[in-house]
């Protein structure tokens, strides 16, 4: 299996992170992780609450849900010897939940969930 290059702890929010990723993208933003061309890495990502939607029974989590909080991203990544302007080509091999021996009390923990927001809270077109 390839390397884990940008690891999460489910336990803990993003901003409590052994590495911390960003919320914009920006020049100024150092890269988190650089990898070489040609690389199988894997990258975990966290779901746009950070953990505040939980696999319970109550739908709490979901009214309360911080709809004004900005997204958390994975990154950013380096790919050795690329340069601004250069045309990088990424083929993501696979997407999935954190795999379900992987427990803890935040989202993300085997199983996962799809919303659809308006644009009023945030959502797309």
């Amino acid at each position: 299996m390839p390397e884990v290059v940008f690891p999460l702890d489910s336990t803990k929010k993003f901003t409590d992170q052994e590495k911390l990723g960003h919320n914009r993208w920006h020049p100024d933003i150092p890269a988190a992780v650089t990898v070489k061309q040609g690389d199988s890495f894997r990258v975990h990502c966290r779901e746009w609450f950070d953990g505040a939607i939980v696999n319970d029974d109550s739908a709490d989590d979901i009214l309360n849900a911080p709809l004004t909080t900005v997204h958390v991203l994975s990154g950013p990544i380096a790919v050795e010897g690329a340069k601004p302007g250069d045309l990088l080509i990424v083929d993501i091999l696979d997407v999935g939940p954190i795999p379900q021996e992987d427990s803890g009390p935040l989202a993300g923990q085997g199983w996962g969930y799809t919303g659809i927001f308006p644009k009023l809270n945030g959502g797309g077109s």
